[in-house]
């Protein structure tokens, strides 16, 4: 990601109904030390340093790592420029993925790879939590220019048109492109794939790696599975202790 799509992202993605719910998921451990793996530009990350945590935000993309270090109140929160396999051992009460970083982690082996990684660095009980789209609900479908035309105001004044289009859907994924025009006709594109997991896939993913599911919602609501327009998989799980796994 350039500097560019870091500022567009931020303005794409204000603070909203799933940052609550994460954000409310940590209060519920004062002073908890939390791990915000793939923490893009920090929103949520500097919230919850703001909150009283502390925090150590992850991210392999270094121009997204450079915004979120920029920002007010960014010498609060560790910042590593990494991957799971970075993090220290038993450091941590609670993990989040958020705005759909899981899905951002497409191949299976890396995926199961990186939940074994998090339990590492978890403390016995500690939670992990993250979002994923369900498949059933099949929201890509609307990931096209006809549904997806929005305008961006940019910090100075800028204002930008931007879309998304959808290139292919195969084997659990679904790669799109989005695009960004500006008034003198420059236009930046951002292209990505996504994995779209089932909650039997997750639920039986998250088991191999030594976590107990506590619950999964489809909606931010708190919606069961399939009973929200969210079309979310929200799961909250909690890393079982060793001894009991042995």
């Amino acid at each position: 990601m350039t500097a560019q799509l870091a500022a567009l992202y931020d303005v794409e993605n204000p603070w909203g109904r799933d940052d609550e719910f994460f954000l409310r998921l940590a209060n519920r451990t004062p002073a908890a030390r939390v791990v915000d793996l793939g923490c893009g530009t920090g929103r949520l990350t500097l919230a919850l340093a703001a909150a009283g945590h502390s925090v150590t935000g992850v991210e392999p993309a270094r121009a997204s790592l450079d915004a979120a270090r920029g920002k007010p109140d960014g010498g609060r929160v560790t910042w590593i420029e990494g991957i799971a396999a970075d993090l220290p051992a038993a450091a941590y009460d609670l993990a989040l993925l958020t705005s759909h970083v899981a899905q951002e982690i497409r191949d299976d082996a890396e995926w199961a790879g990186t939940l074994v990684e998090l339990r590492r660095a978890l403390v016995d009980g500690g939670r992990l939590a993250f979002d994923s789209r369900d498949p059933a609900a099949r929201r890509w479908e609307r990931w096209n220019p006809a549904h997806s035309r929005r305008r961006l105001a940019l910090p100075d004044g800028t204002t930008v048109d931007a879309w998304t289009e959808l290139t292919e859907v195969r084997d659990g994924q679904v790669s799109f492109r989005h695009h960004y025009r500006y008034p003198d006709g420059r236009e930046l594109r951002s292209a990505g794939t996504l994995r779209f997991r089932t909650e039997a896939e997750l639920r039986a993913s998250l088991t191999a790696a030594g976590f107990t599911v506590d619950r999964m919602c489809g909606g931010w609501a708190g919606e069961p599975v399939g009973a929200s327009q969210d079309g979310e998989l929200i799961v909250v799980a909690r890393a079982a202790d060793h001894c009991q796994r042995r």
